[in-house]
């Protein structure tokens, strides 16, 4: 495909299937549990080491030890069990059956066992549960497998659900992130129709009072300050209700104080905003901390905004690579690649950017100085200003790959201008 080709396809928006999010089971994190994971193979021990440095379990205590069932009876014989057991035996079995007797005589109350064999019948399955096994699995393991087993244990199915967060982050400053995180998160609230609320973290410069013509109340310091009084009734009062779908954590705006973030604090905030609306978009700034770190590890979806130019280019990498290696068993952070197409300003390729990068953009925005500065200056986000523009259109359509509402196939012309083209033929007859 030519490069005028690959940018229209990419400022269209035209996702395929692998582009729309694919929804992974545990959406709630696991309390904090102690397991003990007993594995026969090198490859249930990868798996759960994989499943131990998920984001998830970032509050579960995981030990492996080598061994079946026998190990693990012979081990809780002089020590205490813990919440949960993971063991794999590949016995026979009669003789697993007989091991699982000597270890329920040690096991303590309410410790889970979960049994994983190559045994693949639903006699044995039966037999196992009636045994006191409180799940089974069949080898060989995968990560997604064995979080599900340990969700479904100790994650309450009828609990209200809880909101998904998307992180915006720029990869240098004056990419434009914050921008299209307002704008996104205005589509989801706005055209979507789900709750949404922007977490704008920029403390100092942020921008969102601006984007949305709202004044900051200036309480989000004692959010941020003394998260353990953080709750439903102190986010009402921090929050700026912009639309009925649309409320705002707007950034203080200050330079008098210096604000160092704690990492918990942070992890507390997204914590109740999320139990209050299904989506959370994430404005986070072009700052290396431990807190922006966090927040980006624990997010459910990252998105990262980059420019065609070298520095951004070399900083995009190095934080989709941070982020393929500490989220393993999350789908890689999507890139969006914004203002392509300056006038008389050298800029490296869409597709030597996706090439060196390692993924390809979800949407290329080109560069539109009178439509933003438009937008910016009047406190609208663009697809107020011009709904029918192709960069309106990406924004929305990010926005409904973000949240599941994007499917694939060809795009359709809205209904609006179907029947306004239709008009204009009908009267020219």
């Amino acid at each position: 495909m030519s490069e005028d080709g690959y940018q229209a396809a990419a400022v269209a928006a035209e996702y395929d299937e692998e582009t729309v999010r694919p929804s992974l089971p545990l959406d709630r994190p696991v309390p904090r549990i102690a397991i003990h994971a007993f594995a026969a193979s090198e490859q249930t021990v990868a798996v759960v080491e994989r499943v131990a440095a998920d984001r998830r379990f970032a509050k579960a205590h995981v030990t492996i030890f080598e061994g079946g069932i026998a190990t693990a009876a012979a081990h809780y014989g002089q020590a205490p069990t813990p919440n949960l057991i993971l063991i794999e035996d590949h016995g026979a079995a009669s003789e697993v059956f007989s091991n699982l007797a000597a270890l329920a005589q040690v096991c303590d109350p309410g410790t889970k066992v979960v049994l994983v064999g190559r045994e693949n019948d639903v006699a044995f399955y039966r037999d196992l549960m009636r045994q006191g096994i409180n799940e089974y699995l069949v080898g060989p393991l995968n990560p997604v497998q064995v979080m599900e087993a340990v969700s479904a244990l100790y994650i309450d199915p009828s609990a209200p659900p809880i909101g998904r967060i998307f992180a915006f982050v720029g990869a240098r400053g004056g990419s434009g992130s914050s921008t299209i995180a307002h704008n996104v998160g205005w589509c989801i609230a706005e055209e979507i129709g789900e709750d949404t609320t922007i977490v704008d973290l920029d403390l100092p410069f942020g921008t969102a009072t601006l984007d949305f013509n709202q004044e900051s109340s200036g309480a989000a310091i004692d959010a941020l300050t003394a998260p353990e009084r953080l709750d439903d009734v102190m986010l009402d009062r921090v929050l700026v209700k912009c639309t009925d779908h649309l409320n705002l954590f707007c950034a203080p705006g200050t330079l008098d104080r210096d604000l160092d973030l704690d990492p918990s604090a942070c992890e507390r905030l997204m914590e109740v905003i999320r139990q209050s609306v299904p989506s959370v978009v994430l404005d986070l700034p072009h700052l290396w901390a431990p807190w922006t770190r966090h927040l980006l590890h624990s997010a459910d979806e990252i998105v990262i905004t980059a420019t065609p130019d070298l520095a951004s280019l070399r900083n995009a990498k190095a934080m989709v690579d941070m982020v393929r290696g500490a989220r393993p068993n999350d789908v890689p952070p999507r890139l969006v690649l914004n203002k392509t197409g300056m006038a008389r300003r050298p800029e490296i390729s869409i597709k030597e950017f996706a090439e060196a990068v390692g993924i390809e953009p979800v949407i290329v925005l080109p560069y539109e100085s009178q439509l933003f500065g438009v937008a910016a200056n009047n406190g609208q986000m663009i697809a107020e200003l011009n709904a029918q523009h192709r960069v309106a259109d990406a924004m929305r359509r990010l926005a409904r790959a973000l949240t599941g509402h994007e499917t694939a196939g060809p795009r359709t012309k809205p209904l609006r201008q179907m029947i306004e083209q239709l008009k204009a033929r009908i009267g020219t007859r």
